[in-house]
């Protein structure tokens, strides 16, 4: 993903949900509807999940050190897993609250245009920021079905963006017919179930983003076709024969490690190796531009080796090496 993309929808959807956030509170301070009420603060906290974006990719952008040998690239998946929690906890489940409440006690609305009149204009604020983001999808998507594209994106703000407008414009249309029947029935507690769905809806989309987020936190391998690409070129088959096995890992949207055993001739010079390592480190940067840290070892294949499969001991993930029993 592009951080210009990323960006533009972002401050899209920031712009947006600020201006929604101050009508639906003025609308909330006239009516007194609750689903007013919850829609004002699932856009208050949707700003604020954007201003983590942008702090996210703003800390990504720092130089590694020491500490941090390979630099700050997961802070984006940090910040968008942050975004998950603040939607969950305060769009989610202040939604819920208001709406049991509203249920329980529930009140005529007053002023009934001002609710009317907001939801109208945020559908349409939304309607902006969810084009914008569609667009700047629709620029690496490719031939990904929507599911797909969320799924599989390593970079978190798009799918972030997408899925908080599409459950912002859900919720307006939820909070709309909530006020409406409220008003054709004359029974608040219409205002009260819209609110709840509201709130169902936004917990819902919050623990998408969490799922989704973890898997980036933990660590993701590239993506089908780098692997293909990588491993095209890789072999050259001269000196590099084959690969014996390979691991990728995203260590953030735009950065790709690379740590692969491959195989050489047997009575190749230690200059011809290490001039094949740097042709095909070269090749890989060429094929795919985010590989950033490549380690290339290598080593004489052999075909009973290769048929005893990989070393779990070895393996990350794999059983710990068992200890050496004393005597």
């Amino acid at each position: 993903m592009s951080a210009s993309g990323g960006t533009r929808a972002i401050v899209a959807a920031l712009g947006a949900n600020l201006a929604i956030a101050v009508s639906k509170f003025v609308a909330f301070l006239f009516s007194g509807s609750s689903s007013m009420l919850a829609e004002a603060v699932h856009s208050l906290a949707d700003s604020g999940n954007q201003f983590l974006l942008l702090l996210g990719g703003k800390k990504a952008q720092r130089e590694a050190t020491p500490q941090h040998p390979f630099g700050y690239g997961r802070e984006r998946y940090i910040y968008a897993f942050l975004v998950s929690i603040v939607l969950f906890s305060v769009g989610g489940m202040f939604a819920v609250y208001e709406g049991y409440e509203k249920i329980r006690h529930p009140h005529e609305l007053e002023n009934w245009y001002w609710p009317v009149g907001v939801l109208v204009f945020a559908i349409i604020a939304e309607g902006f920021s969810f084009r914008t983001a569609i667009r700047e999808s629709n620029e690496l998507r490719g031939k990904l079905s929507w599911t797909q594209f969320i799924r599989r994106a390593k970079a978190p703000e798009l799918p972030v963006v997408l899925l908080e407008d599409f459950g912002a414009l859900i919720g307006l249309v939820l909070a709309l017919g909530g006020v409406g029947l409220a008003l054709i029935t004359g029974d608040g507690i219409w205002d009260g179930i819209g609110t709840l769905c509201i709130g169902l809806l936004l917990i819902l989309i919050a623990l998408v983003l969490a799922a989704e987020t973890k898997s980036l936190l933990l660590g993701e391998a590239a993506g089908v076709d780098d692997v293909k690409k990588i491993e095209a070129a890789i072999v050259d088959g001269n000196t590099v024969t084959g690969i014996i096995h390979m691991r990728t890992l995203h260590l953030g949207p735009e950065e790709l490690l690379i740590a692969a055993k491959i195989a050489v001739q047997h009575d190749d010079t230690a200059a011809e190796v290490a001039h094949a390592i740097n042709a095909a480190e070269a090749r890989i940067r060429e094929a795919v531009p985010i590989a950033r840290v490549i380690y290339l070892e290598p080593d004489i294949y052999s075909k009973a080796e290769a048929a005893k499969g990989a070393d779990r001991e070895a393996t990350p993930g794999g059983p710990a090496p068992t200890p050496p029993t004393g005597h």
